[in-house]
């Protein structure tokens, strides 16, 4: 009996499939969290307008600064981003549930409440704890991008131009990414036109060259958080393929099917040299599974041939689902 066998129980995958799904509503409700803070401790004391449903509602902050002054005092004036957030959200949801079906909602209704609750907790600095507006851009965007993958990954959603994006793909065979760009550009691009904020003004200067260092503020942040979204997802899920050459084949194919839980793949085969029928073990697993599949291996028999290459995605059960744009 290999030592592995003691931490699996091959029986109990519905229990860990509750375990997983629960596990991923806690990522969605805290991994939101360096999200906004990102928001109210970087992007609303600069004044930048970044892309999405969180460059929208910036905007709609700073046009409507001082205009409610006995309704949102704490925010002198200002329509806060908290509300904007929830009511844009709650529309574009219910439209989501009746077109798409409510079954894509129910973890972006989590992702909506979760962001929501902390743009309300987390107060919004009077001024941005990244002094630099550049650094504060790339760093800004790259700790926002962080949250958002970490999101992605748990399968949620943070809402907003995500469920624009669900909406018209039902309709339309327009993939994802591209509606989601245009939506970036034509938000980030409007920066342009709101008012410069009071820390531009003081630098002085041609104002139509202080607006278009606003849009490429903009435009840093949203490089910035992109590549850190790809960068997290493409850790994440990198898989690896296994060849194994072994007589003990299938010893070490039951090891791996309920140590590792994951399926395995016999493969008839001819030693060229040696003119004999040999079994070779074609396996798929996640990457951090990767030393585990070696170890038992080595365990049952230490003089097998390993071939392990990179797997740029694997979809299919037990891996990525594969999703069609």
């Amino acid at each position: 009996m290999l030592r592995f066998h003691r931490f699996v129980n091959p029986h109990n995958a519905p229990s860990q499939s509750r375990v997983r799904t629960v596990f991923e509503y806690l990522v969605i409700i805290f991994g939101i969290f360096p999200m906004a803070l990102m928001v109210n401790w970087v992007l609303l004391p600069h004044a930048f307008v970044g892309g999405g449903l969180t460059g929208i509602c910036s905007a709609i902050y700073y046009v409507t600064g001082g205009l409610f002054p006995s309704l949102f005092p704490e925010y002198g004036g200002a329509v806060p981003v908290w509300l904007t957030t929830f009511v844009f959200n709650a529309i574009l949801l219910l439209i989501a549930g009746l077109t798409v079906g409510w079954r894509f909602c129910i973890r972006t209704m989590v992702g909506v409440a979760a962001i929501t609750f902390w743009y309300r907790v987390i107060p919004i600095l009077p001024e941005p704890i990244i002094e630099d507006p550049w650094l504060g851009a790339i760093i800004g965007g790259f700790v926002f991008g962080l949250s958002l993958g970490a999101v992605l990954a748990a399968n949620g959603s943070s809402g907003g131009t995500d469920i624009v994006a669900m909406i018209v793909n039902h309709y339309r065979n327009i993939s994802l990414g591209n509606i989601m760009l245009a939506c970036d550009i034509v938000i980030i691009a409007s920066a342009f036109f709101l008012p410069l904020p009071e820390s531009m003004l003081a630098e002085g200067g041609n104002p139509v060259y202080l607006q278009i260092k606003r849009v490429l503020y903009g435009v840093a942040m949203t490089i910035s958080y992109t590549v850190a979204v790809d960068w997290l997802m493409a850790r994440l899920h990198r898989s690896v393929h296994f060849l194994i050459y072994s007589s003990k084949y299938d010893e070490i194919a039951t090891a791996i099917n309920t140590t590792v839980n994951r399926g395995v793949t016999v493969l008839d085969g001819t030693g060229w040299y040696s003119q004999k029928p040999v079994k070779v073990i074609s396996v798929l697993v996640r990457k951090p599974e990767s030393s585990l599949v070696f170890s038992l291996v080595h365990e049952i028999d230490p003089n097998a041939l390993v071939s392990i290459a990179d797997v740029g995605g694997v979809f299919g059960s037990g891996f990525d689902k594969i999703k069609v744009k």
